[in-house]
């Protein structure tokens, strides 16, 4: 019988029969080194040949290799477990619901979902039943089996069961061989790898049901989603579960319903209207921006928001993009509303000659901004249709290249001390698969951009292909207070427009040359900045950014001249302040402050009217009271934009 070399993870390699399990491996060698614990703890196994790749553990090793254990509390471990859940609620389904059909069911962060086409469809109440299944079967204990066919043959069984949309995606794939998972009844089509057994899923939750379209399209037929949760053990579980919870708790919509910052109505949907006390929000946002602008040698610009589509037809995006633009028809010519400013900063820059002494030219532009974003994806401020970006742009020559990404990753550094955002992590994004311009470019573009980081300190992640189609990329992602990560800055090196619009400068020969072009933007979206802030924050926005600074609170209305006047020496002194002088009880009135989240509260009464003083709230608790003109000093202090004025 043939022989394999087969290498552990403690460095120790034995010679095994060819078409051993890895599985099965592991266990031979396990047993030698008392490695036993750690492969119970296993749900597939890591394989070294050419590459590395997470298989089955009832996957056969046909040549020489390492392998290793993949624990179910890993990241890896964790997306088997994921996927393996979302094969287990589509079995629970077809167990409950015959009828039903089924489509696809990935893992995304924290869980899975899977997409259904049921008549009638489902409701909430049909969870708990469904959850209640999926335990069943867990309890049964159905060993998975994976299974190599000829696509051909897959197509035939999965007609013959009545499953179209399994048949549709089959036909689409280009391998002549696919693979079927098999668990007790149940068949599907996936890659895996899975669990060996239903039993060894430890822990999921089932948590929210929503519309969804065949393959993403509003075009197509509407399916239902069904999300679920999946951790390593019980107390993972219920830990993310809190988490959720108070995620609900924050959530930017409930937030902003109660801070009465914005609304939304299906009159323009996706388009947020901004309350007065939104409108603040979002203005002192892009005050803060355009100081540092001032400092860093930004110019303002202001650019059309509808252009002939020429223009995206010249820089690439009509191709890449034009499914996610209001398009339309002037005079017998096709137009469209801007979803991005790049093509019009081109244009912008072309419209004088430019020598090496102008360079850098660094544009920034607030326009608003609309892309087409199906109905089914719209949510909050996060996902919409209408929005603004704190965008720029900068032209150099390639010898100024080095000096503006450190300018750039310095700006950014700024604006996250700001607003206390010290768990960042950063990204190199390269090259995908479809993309313009030069290799040549893309490599060195590429090398810059490493360069830039390791010259900031930061461990660089790469994520190979995840580059958009024009350039590579950096991306500073933000962890927030419940551990979710979030995209804000990200630079791109353009590696496409600025030779297809012909942007050219002279140099200090004499002859012209092709400017660089750095995409760039600190906060992203506005409104999606927003968002995340309030959810991060609670809706306690730091003080130079709420919208109502101060609240004065009279004991009674013979202290309500007084209050206004305090009201009047905080908005005199530039804070944003407002007496409360409603005829209502002081502490429903402290306690609606808190509810407003209104950072700074001073309660009033007879006598701090006489003494001419003020007594704080702080979260409600009263404080000693303190000299107006100090209270007023104190608060301006600490109302300061950061870098400015307040």
């Amino acid at each position: 019988m043939a022989e394999i070399t087969v290498t552990f993870e403690d460095g120790a390699a034995e010679r095994l029969p060819a078409g051993i399990t890895a599985a099965e491996a592991m266990r031979r060698h396990a047993g030698r080194d008392g490695g036993r614990a750690r492969l119970e703890r296993a749900v597939a196994a890591r394989v070294e040949a050419d590459g590395s790749t997470v298989v089955d553990l009832t996957r056969p090793l046909l040549r020489d290799c390492r392998v290793a254990p993949v624990a179910v509390e890993t990241p890896e471990g964790l997306e088997v477990i994921r996927h393996s859940t979302a094969h287990l609620m589509a079995q629970a389904v077809k167990r409950l619901f015959p009828e039903t059909q089924i489509t696809i069911g990935p893992v995304i962060e924290n869980g899975f979902y899977y997409d259904f086409k049921r008549p009638g469809g489902f409701a909430s109440e049909d969870l708990p039943r469904i959850e209640e299944t999926m335990r069943a079967i867990v309890a049964e204990d159905l060993p998975v089996r994976r299974e190599e066919v000829a696509r051909g043959e897959a197509v035939r069984r999965f007609r013959e069961m009545g499953e179209h949309y399994k048949v549709e995606i089959i036909e689409g794939i280009p391998d002549d061989v696919v693979s079927l998972y098999h668990q007790g009844e149940f068949v599907d089509l996936c890659r895996g790898p899975h669990v060996p057994s239903t039993g060894r899923i430890p822990a999921f939750r089932l948590t929210s049901l929503a519309g969804a379209y065949w393959r993403g399209d509003a075009r197509n037929e509407q399916l239902q989603r069904i999300y679920g949760t999946a951790w390593a053990s019980e107390q993972d579980l219920e830990a993310y579960l809190k988490r959720l919870e108070e995620a609900k708790q924050r959530d930017h919509r409930r937030l902003g319903q109660v801070l009465d910052l914005y609304s939304l109505h299906p009159i323009a949907p996706g388009s947020p209207f901004f309350h007065a006390k939104g409108a603040v929000v979002y203005n002192t946002l892009v005050q803060y921006i355009r100081s540092l602008y001032a400092r860093y040698g930004y110019t303002e610009v202001i650019t059309p928001l509808i252009y002939k589509t020429e223009l995206w037809k010249t820089s690439g995006h009509y191709d890449a993009f034009h499914d996610d633009m209001f398009l339309m028809t002037i005079e017998d010519e096709e137009y469209g509303v801007k979803p991005m400013n790049c093509p019009g900063h081109c244009y912008l820059f072309a419209t004088r000659k430019h020598s090496y002494r102008d360079l850098p030219v660094r544009y920034a532009d607030f326009s608003r901004l609309h892309r087409f974003e199906p109905s089914g994806t719209l949510a909050g401020l996060v996902r919409v249709r209408s929005m603004a970006q704190d965008d720029a742009h900068i032209y150099c020559a390639p010898e100024q290249l080095d000096g503006e990404l450190e300018r750039f990753v310095a700006m950014t550094r700024e604006v996250y001390a700001a607003f206390g955002f010290d768990r960042v992590e950063v990204t190199l994004q390269t090259r995908p698969e479809k993309f313009l311009g030069r290799l040549e470019l893309w490599e060195a573009a590429e090398a810059a951009l490493r360069r830039a980081l390791e010259r900031a300190g930061y461990a660089v992640t790469v994520l190979e292909g995840q580059g958009a189609f024009y350039g590579p990329k950096i991306g500073f992602d933000f962890r927030d207070v419940l551990e979710r990560s979030w995209t804000l800055a990200t630079v791109q090196i353009d590696c496409a427009m600025p030779e297809r619009f012909g942007l050219r400068y002279v140099t200090a020969e004499g002859t012209e040359a092709t400017p660089v072009m750095l995409h760039r933007a600190v906060l992203g979206s506005l409104e999606r900045f927003i968002a995340i802030l309030l959810e991060h924050t609670a809706g306690r926005l730091p003080l130079w950014l709420a919208p109502v600074q101060v609240r004065v609170l009279p004991v009674s209305e013979k202290a309500a001249a007084y209050a206004t006047r305090v009201a009047d020496a905080c908005r005199a002194a530039g804070l944003r302040a407002e007496a409360d002088l409603r005829n209502e009880k002081l502490g429903y009135k402290v306690r609606e402050a808190q509810v407003e989240k209104v950072p700074a509260v001073a309660v009033v009464g007879e006598r701090e009217a006489a003494a001419g003083t003020v007594a704080p709230r702080t979260e409600g608790a009263a404080q000693p009271a303190v000299p107006l003109d100090a209270f007023v000093a104190a608060t301006v202090a600490e109302a300061c934009v950061p870098g400015g004025e307040p």
